[in-house]
């Protein structure tokens, strides 16, 4: 294997299939036996999963109805909806998994102790991270780029619906290119949309891989942790 030990970040949208809200129980079996088939290979495992087919924080700034911070925290407690689907899931294909979170509640989850979740990961069973980072203002891709650090994954691999980072929108613009490699600094340079600028840096200054790749096609996780080139590897 390539990578031993990866964060799979996935959007709270993917979750919802062909529908316009929650969760399609289809999409989440799809994307529960493709993390089997990566755990199967050996491969330690954790998981960050947004919230925005349920509830997105930055949505509540639109009306002034709900105040920003309280939206935070209402996103929040949508991944951990997620977290426990994708934890279900898992477990009913006999795979072992611990789901931690930012935010306390013991009846269903422990609390995010990264010795104990290393422990976890090395004893084989997969982690899923609920609640973001437990803070307002920011998002569940600085979550998974900080959580991706703390466990010293090799890798976060960011699950989309695209094949990989384009040029520009490939839909607008025919002569849009898909990168297989790209660094850093031509992210910057190029202003191209990979995650949110502070979980970016992140992962820039720490030296933490990013690659995006496209979740929907069957076996594309297995095959970036045995080393193919699937999607974009973004790098120092």
């Amino acid at each position: 294997m390539k990578y031993k030990r990866i964060l799979l970040k996935l959007s709270g949208e993917a979750l919802m299939g062909t529908k316009n809200f929650g969760i399609d129980e289809v999409k989440l079996l799809e994307y529960a036996n493709e993390i089997k088939s990566a755990h199967d290979s050996g491969c330690q495992v954790s998981i960050v999963i947004g919230g925005g087919n349920i509830f997105r924080g930055v949505q509540t700034q639109q009306n002034h109805i709900i105040d920003r911070v309280q939206g935070d925290y209402m996103g929040m407690l949508a991944t951990v909806i997620n977290a426990m689907a994708i934890q279900s899931t898992l477990e009913s294909l006999n795979v072992p998994t611990r789901l931690q979170n930012a935010i306390k509640m013991e009846q269903i989850c422990e609390p995010f102790i990264r010795r104990r979740a290393v422990r976890h990961l090395e004893k084989g069973r997969v982690v899923i991270f609920g609640a973001g980072t437990g803070n307002p203002y920011f998002t569940t891709d600085t979550a998974a780029a900080l959580r991706a650090i703390e466990i010293e994954a090799d890798v976060i691999m960011k699950g989309t619906r695209v094949d990989g980072i384009d040029s520009a929108d490939p839909e607008e613009n025919k002569n849009a290119k898909k990168y297989d490699i790209i660094t850093f600094d031509e992210v910057y340079e190029e202003q191209l949309q990979v995650m949110d600028l502070t979980a970016f840096t992140l992962c820039k200054e720490n030296k933490l891989p990013i690659i995006v790749f496209n979740i929907n096609k069957k076996g594309n996780l297995l095959k970036i942790i045995k080393g193919e080139t699937v999607g974009t590897l973004v790098n120092i």
